[in-house]
């Protein structure tokens, strides 16, 4: 009685080496979302102060004249509505490219130097887009920042006073940067270069606060920052 041997050709049981690759291929689609490309990276966002200066609804140009100061203004600081101005400049200081960061920048010490008595009622509004500002972490805004929060203090010890319940929200860069010895002396405005580290700016910023900012203000900057010392003796 003879032996039927097994075939060695097709079988159903048996796919095609063509077949198993393109089930591979339909396993590996799956597994990557359906064959849907990657999501592209947000782009940066678009500054509030960018969307008003790209519309033409600030009343700034460049100085190019005799005019004392950086910037012209089309309508004195003084009689702007700083509720609606004085967040959207604050809002530009973590602008990089020109000409935005440089009118956010001069724009703001105006608004501060022009405006301190209009200033007060305005301070919980630019809380956040001050956070935003230093959340970038970037050594050349955070030097923006430095320069402004010192204006903003010495322009009205009531100023001062009122920034001293939102160190919680401020001051955590702060101390992220407050022992970082980084020099920064070519990545920053020509006013900013007589120092030589981003530490000593911030450490010159606190002490400001601490002077001006009342009697709470040297406990709250030490509960954020523990390795800061006082700049007003006694008050350790």
């Amino acid at each position: 009685m003879s032996v039927e041997r097994p075939r060695l050709g097709k079988t159903e049981e048996q796919p095609t080496v063509q077949s198993r690759t393109i089930k591979r291929k339909k396993a590996t689609v799956t597994s990557c979302g359906l064959g849907m490309a990657p999501k592209p990276k947000p782009p940066r966002e678009f500054t509030q102060f960018r969307r008003f200066y790209d519309r033409g609804d600030l009343p700034i140009s460049r100085n190019y004249g005799d005019e004392q100061g950086p910037i012209h203004w089309k309508v004195s600081p003084d009689l702007l509505d700083y509720h609606h101005y004085l967040p959207v400049f604050f809002d530009g200081l973590r602008e990089t490219e020109e000409p935005y960061w440089y009118f956010a920048y001069y724009g703001t010490l105006d608004l501060i130097a022009q405006g301190p008595t209009k200033i007060l009622a305005v301070v919980p509004q630019l809380i956040i887009p001050l956070k935003k500002d230093l959340n970038t972490r970037e050594p050349e805004i955070l030097c923006r920042c430095m320069a402004v929060i010192q204006a903003l203090v010495k322009a009205d010890p009531l100023i001062s006073e009122a920034l001293v319940p939102y160190y919680r929200q401020i001051l955590p860069v702060f101390n992220e940067f407050f022992l970082d010895n980084k020099n920064i002396g070519d990545r920053i405005e020509y006013s900013q270069r007589k120092h030589n580290n981003l530490s000593d700016l911030i450490h010159e910023t606190l002490e400001e606060m601490e002077k001006s900012g009342g009697p709470e203000a040297y406990i709250n900057i030490k509960y954020m920052i523990p390795s800061y010392q006082s700049a007003v003796a006694g008050s350790a």
